[in-house]
């Protein structure tokens, strides 16, 4: 069990008009009574016996419930090996940031095989685990009292589905500060540490030991099998798996939303390592910088033409998508004019240290309130 420190939350949850399966699950709970039963303790929560893991060649597929809820994520595993990060000179379309192409060394970890849906991040960002535990009278387990002080979203100004679907749909219009904060609550909920991705670990990934444009060759012609873009989406994100996936079992890794990742951006961070002996380390890759923006998204999306939805391409957050967020100030957990925008979790096989996630930024940090 990795180790997580807590941080106090003034998170108050409130409703939606696009209600998930838990909005209309603690309502019936309302309405039949439950609230006047006596506490009962809640069952232990059950790790899936293929989440159980120590070497790489015993780690497999699994699904994982959210414990005191019904939302399930997957996870596939990511066999370590090395990669050519980046894109050749002669790949078309190609952007000067991706270059000149480094070698690097990844480790096993597991990836979320979709992108994080409502289903699972509303459980978060409403609290609805908490509120189905006091509706039912049901006692925390250890592990629910860890996640339950850890920093949840303050309220968002409008629905941020924006219409365009909820249940099994992908996420959207969270910073990047979110994104962590879900990670941290997700490993206190469930005993095993998640993160974002690094953006090495995120192209090493959706590459799948390929090194074409895209995980399936180089012919944009062939994106409709594999990825909703400008050109099939209708101007709007569509539900997850859809589409086909990538070698490793991945789906969406090219479009639907384009996807965070730790890294802040500098369009000539390749260059600093060119000279430097390669396999290099993703966290030796990884930037760090205290300004808020830009921050690297991976994989293009529903809104962007074929050529942004390429493996290489590197796509960075600009003051632009708060644009219309009307809090003063704008709010820390919300990007409320990126509506292209998700995430999806990995879990490294080796659980790094509390001082090196520190060092790196892998955690979101635990001092963060919404007085900030």
């Amino acid at each position: 069990m990795f180790k997580l420190t807590a941080a106090s939350s003034s998170r108050q949850p409130v409703g939606h008009s696009n209600r998930g399966p838990w909005q209309t699950t603690l309502l019936v709970l309302v309405a039949v009574g439950l609230t006047g039963q006596p506490t009962t303790p809640a069952a232990p929560p059950i790790t899936p016996k293929e989440a159980e893991a120590k070497t790489a060649a015993q780690m497999k597929p699994y699904s994982q419930k959210i414990p005191g809820t019904t939302a399930r994520f997957g996870m596939v595993p990511i066999p370590g090996g090395e990669f050519l990060m980046g894109s050749p000179e002669d790949e078309t379309d190609r952007e000067a940031d991706e270059g000149p192409q480094l070698r690097v060394k990844i480790e096993p970890f597991w990836m979320g095989k979709h992108e994080v849906t409502w289903d699972e991040y509303d459980v978060w960002s409403f609290s609805l685990d908490i509120q189905r535990r006091k509706l039912a009278g049901i006692k925390p387990t250890p592990l629910d009292k860890t996640a339950d002080v850890v920093t949840r979203p303050t309220k968002p100004y409008t629905d941020m589905t924006f219409g365009m679907g909820h249940n099994g749909y992908p996420a959207i219009c969270m910073t990047q500060l979110a994104a962590k904060m879900y990670c941290r609550w997700l490993s206190a909920k469930t005993g095993h540490f998640y993160r974002l991705p690094t953006e090495a670990e995120w192209e090493y990934a959706c590459r799948a030991g390929t090194k074409t444009a895209y995980h399936f060759g180089n012919d944009p012609k062939k994106l409709g099998d594999y990825a909703w873009h400008y050109d099939n989406s209708e101007e709007a994100y569509h539900k997850i798996g859809l589409k086909k996936p990538n070698p490793w079992g991945l789906y969406d890794m090219h479009g639907n939303v384009s996807e965070w990742v730790l890294d802040a951006y500098s369009a000539k961070h390749y260059s600093v390592f060119a000279s430097k002996p390669g396999p290099l380390d993703p966290l030796q890759l990884l930037r760090q910088s205290k300004k808020l923006y830009p921050r690297i998204v991976r994989g293009g999306s529903w809104d962007d033409d074929p050529e942004t939805l390429r493996s290489a391409n590197r796509i960075f957050s600009d003051a632009e998508w708060k644009m219309q967020d009307p809090q003063l100030p704008q709010s820390i957990w919300y990007h409320t004019d990126a509506l292209f925008v998700g995430f999806r979790i990995i879990r490294p096989l080796k659980v790094p240290p509390e001082a090196l996630r520190r060092k790196y930024g892998l955690d979101a940090p635990p001092d963060i309130n919404n007085d900030d």
